[in-house]
């Protein structure tokens, strides 16, 4: 179902959306630096205000359901943008990228992650639109990947972004060194790339990992492409923000990835729980809809979804408060 909603306030969304994500970037690139905790945290501050009060807005000129739909769409997208953030610090660590220009490449990174889940969405929207059998692919999928969630881990994922890099070595000439956040130089008369191409290639393989995953997500909760492209837009903001302010942290939120696998599995399930109520498949109950396939809810979704969150980071920090106690107490005992 279409939201119903002004197409004045659908433009003028746009239009905001664009000159914030303007304003970022220029501010990313014209003061490369490396932001404070305080800066930071008023940053990621003020974009989840921002997605209160559009959510509020949605809830004023359309109705509950879809200022739902919206504000579960958000948060599933952010569960799976930090997931995301797991990869490029890896990637950060592993190309040895300064500290100072990491602002700059992540805003890139932001900004690829935008035109694939743009392209995505447009495609998903297609589909449904045109096969609702497509539910049942869309949510084998997620349950698929929440599988591979939990047994591999970020690691494998730089490993075989690692491969692509060594094939691309082999055919571009790349100096061993930054020269700032050019991505290419001059050295004795003959140009070439930086390691900067190499950050860019293995941050845009990232990217269209993770698109993969988290279209399907969100399409588990709204069939809105309005709903479905602002959701990913307002997840995405202040994601360089939250990188520079969890920092050394993301990587010591344990549980965290199993708490993304269990809300992409719940997806999945609701996936195809809604391909059975709307089916039209013949060779299943004979092209009928199957009426016994419940539908879940958006606020059920809303709820399992801040729950696991809420409960994936209290194990992690608490699994953390008791490993840094335990290495205190073997060290007084030494």
């Amino acid at each position: 179902m279409n939201l119903a909603l002004p197409i004045a306030f659908e433009i003028g969304t746009y239009v905001v959306l664009v000159l914030i994500l303007a304003f970022d970037l220029v501010l990313a690139f014209k003061r490369p630096h490396v932001p404070s905790s305080r800066e930071s945290a008023l940053w990621i501050g003020f974009y989840v205000v921002l997605a209160l009060v559009f959510a509020g807005l949605m809830l004023w000129l359309g109705d509950a359901e879809h200022a739902g739909q919206f504000i579960a769409g958000w948060l599933t997208e952010y569960s799976l943008s930090i997931d995301n953030l797991f990869v490029f610090l890896l990637i950060m660590g592993r190309f040895s990228v300064p500290r100072r220009y990491q602002q700059e490449l992540l805003m890139v990174g932001i900004i690829l992650a935008l035109v694939f889940r743009g392209v995505f969405i447009l495609l998903g929207a297609a589909l449904i639109e045109n096969f609702s059998w497509v539910f049942y692919i869309f949510g084998a999928f997620l349950v698929y990947t929440a599988i591979q969630q939990v047994r591999t881990g970020h690691d494998d994922e730089v490993e075989r972004e690692g491969r692509m890099i060594g094939w691309l070595r082999k055919r571009v000439a790349v100096t061993d060194e930054f020269d700032g956040a050019k991505l290419r130089t001059t050295i004795d008369g003959r140009r070439m790339f930086t390691p900067v191409l190499m950050v860019l290639v293995a941050l845009g393989t990232t990217d269209l990992v993770f698109a993969l995953d988290s279209i399907p997500a969100i399409f588990g909760i709204t069939q809105s492409p309005f709903i479905v492209f602002t959701a990913n837009v307002f997840a995405l903001m202040g994601l360089r923000q939250l990188y520079f302010l969890l920092g050394d942290l993301l990587d010591k939120l344990e549980y965290l990835s199993y708490g993304i696998a269990f809300i992409l599995l719940f997806i999945g399930v609701k996936l195809v729980l809604h391909a059975m109520h709307e089916n039209e498949l013949p060779f299943l109950n004979g092209g009928q809809p199957i009426a016994w396939a419940p539908e879940i809810s958006t606020w059920t979704s809303l709820i399992v979804i801040v729950v696991t969150m809420a409960i994936a980071v209290v194990a992690s920090l608490i699994r953390m408060r008791l490993t840094r106690a335990s290495s205190g107490g073997n060290g007084e005992r030494a």
